[in-house]
């Protein structure tokens, strides 16, 4: 039970937001309107992906540091849950952007980053899939997960900022502060931030688990 209370607050979390996020009152922004309850589901979607991503960059190099190949097994996994809430992240803002923005896709520079990111991600895991031996392959994904989030960084959160974008805090726009995020949406936001989050770390290690079973199972055969 002690180990299981992180798991409780994220369904409670999630179970509440959904909720709230559609019944409760959203503030009337320009343009935004009731579009704006999207924003508990995508932006929180992809606070749940980089914070993943960052524990899985780290646990590669822990592997990198001491060939202990259940660090590179976090990795992978957490990879894995990370690229379904990219997806989900890139399909909720599609549809954000369908209604405020006219169109689906703009080549807006935050969405095209974005969609590099993932492919970045994909490819991680072609490549783990391509190489047979076990130690090698933890070795070279290992490297390239650590260099894969050093591009996601920028790709996210510096090159959108340095050209015209319709992303609020992007391109010379105001963010979402500037726009009125009052109580009404911060007492869904951050929860649904907490909630998604903890979700995608539990997904991630159910995961790890079927894994190790896995492994272990190969093991005995």
């Amino acid at each position: 039970m002690r180990k299981s209370w992180w798991k409780i607050i994220a369904v409670i979390l999630v179970a509440y937001t959904i909720i709230a996020g559609f019944l409760l009152e959203a503030p009337r922004l320009v343009i935004l309107n009731e579009t704006i309850r999207a924003m508990h589901f995508h932006v929180p979607m992809w606070f749940g992906m980089v914070i993943m991503l960052t524990a899985s960059a780290i646990f590669s190099i822990r592997y990198l540091r001491t060939g202990n190949l259940k660090f590179d097994i976090y990795a992978v996994e957490l990879v894995n849950i990370s690229i379904l809430f990219g997806v989900l992240g890139l399909a909720t803002g599609m549809v954000w952007a369908n209604f405020t923005w006219g169109e689906f896709w703009s080549g807006d520079p935050k969405q095209n980053a974005s969609a590099i990111g993932m492919l970045i991600y994909l490819a991680y895991i072609l490549l783990r899939n391509s190489i047979a031996d076990r130690q090698q392959k933890a070795k070279i994904s290992s490297v390239y997960n650590i260099f894969a989030y050093a591009a996601l960084i920028p790709l996210l959160f510096i090159l959108p900022r340095l050209t015209d974008s319709l992303h609020p805090g992007n391109g010379g726009n105001p963010g979402f502060n500037a726009y009125e995020l009052d109580g009404r949406l911060r007492m869904v936001f951050y929860p649904a931030v907490i909630g998604w989050s903890l979700l995608g770390l539990w997904m991630a290690e159910l995961r790890i688990r079927l894994n190790f079973i896995k492994s272990k199972l190969n093991e005995d055969l």
